[in-house]
């Protein structure tokens, strides 16, 4: 056996593997890579009946051919082994032509030598192109375009087969996994609702005050930049506690008392004759009572005998995005989404 061919030579591990899979050659468990080579090679010559006709292997069969003893390259090699003795005998012909000129006639000895020399200054062109025809034989022609066409086919799912490994690898699916079961859950929508409004109202209570200057840097081509924190000395002051508490007892902390004592999620036990509740909250009565606070001290100016201080009430109109329809609205999306869940549980 002379080895493996220069196709399956010039192929990876992985494309080998995939190639032996797909013609049947599952006898390559625990070998090398050039153990593999020609155990294959030696596989596909053996199934050339059935595998030959298939327009992924045509380059293993035609470079196997021109490896092997073809027809072609018996006809140029013999066809050159004859030029080469009739070139010899015409050397020895004219050797032997000129030898006898000079021995009858010096006069003749100018032509004779002038032919032999124009004889065997042709020979060596004659030689040169048989050497051109020989080299051009051994020069592989170039595949056909369905080759070509498989060949981006298998590439293409090699590289498709990398970007899936590494996206998973990456974590990324793991991630939104995670992210979407969070998300899809009744509390944490009313969170996000909940958080919305307070980062409204961050602002109003703790307006930003200067701090320092993140001066230019020349090579990035930045401008300076003032940096603003929180002015955490208002904490000290009415200014921030009478906004943000009338905020966190009307949007916050009555609803959420009210959902927890009118809780319309309850179920009856049977054997220990007690009550179970779907929620520790009901979602439902929260959204409610919020609305109707929002709507008493935010939209009607309701002070419930001088409790509620109508300047805070002002301000967190402005604040909040929408004023107090922007709460309402919030709390409307709240109870769609809690009907939407009680449907589907039914």
């Amino acid at each position: 056996m002379s080895g493996a061919s220069s196709w399956l030579q010039k192929m990876r591990k992985a494309e080998l593997l995939e190639l032996c899979d797909s013609v049947d050659f599952k006898d390559y468990d625990g070998l090398k890579k050039t153990e593999i080579e020609v155990a294959l090679d030696e596989y596909l010559r053996e199934n050339a009946d059935q595998y030959s006709g298939e327009a992924r292997l045509m380059p293993f069969y035609k470079t196997r051919g021109r490896s092997e003893s073809s027809p072609v390259k018996k006809e140029l090699t013999s066809a050159l082994s004859d030029v080469e003795s009739k070139l010899r005998t015409t050397k020895r012909r004219v050797t032997k032509a000129a030898e006898e000129v000079i021995a009858t006639d010096d006069s003749e000895v100018e032509p004779a030598t002038t032919r032999a020399r124009s004889a065997l200054t042709r020979t060596p062109a004659r030689s040169s192109a048989l050497s051109n025809l020989s080299f051009a034989s051994n020069v592989p022609l170039p595949p056909s375009p369905a080759v070509v066409a498989d060949a981006i086919d298998r590439r293409t799912a090699v590289l498709r087969s990398k970007v899936a490994g590494y996206y998973e690898k990456s974590g990324v699916i793991e991630g939104t996994e995670v992210t979407r079961q969070i998300l899809s859950n009744l509390t944490v929508i009313h969170g996000l609702i909940v958080v919305f409004e307070l980062l409204k109202l961050g602002p109003e209570v703790l307006p930003p005050r200067y701090a320092f200057t993140i001066p230019a840097i020349a090579l990035l081509n930045t401008n300076p930049y003032p940096v603003k924190i929180p002015d955490l000395f208002l904490l000290l002051t009415s200014s921030f506690w009478g906004p943000t508490t009338l905020w966190v007892f009307s949007s916050f902390l009555v609803p959420l008392a009210a959902a927890y004592f009118f809780n319309l999620t309850s179920k009856p036990r049977t054997r220990s004759h007690s009550t179970s509740f779907n929620y520790t909250f009901d979602p439902l009565t929260f959204n409610i009572v919020k609305a109707l606070l929002t709507y008493a001290i935010f939209g009607q100016d309701v002070t419930f005998g001088g409790l509620v201080d109508l300047e805070y009430v002002a301000r967190i109109n402005s604040a909040l995005y929408g004023g107090y329809k922007g709460i309402l609205a919030g709390t409307g999306i709240g109870t769609l989404v809690t009907l939407y869940e009680a449907v589907l549980k039914k």
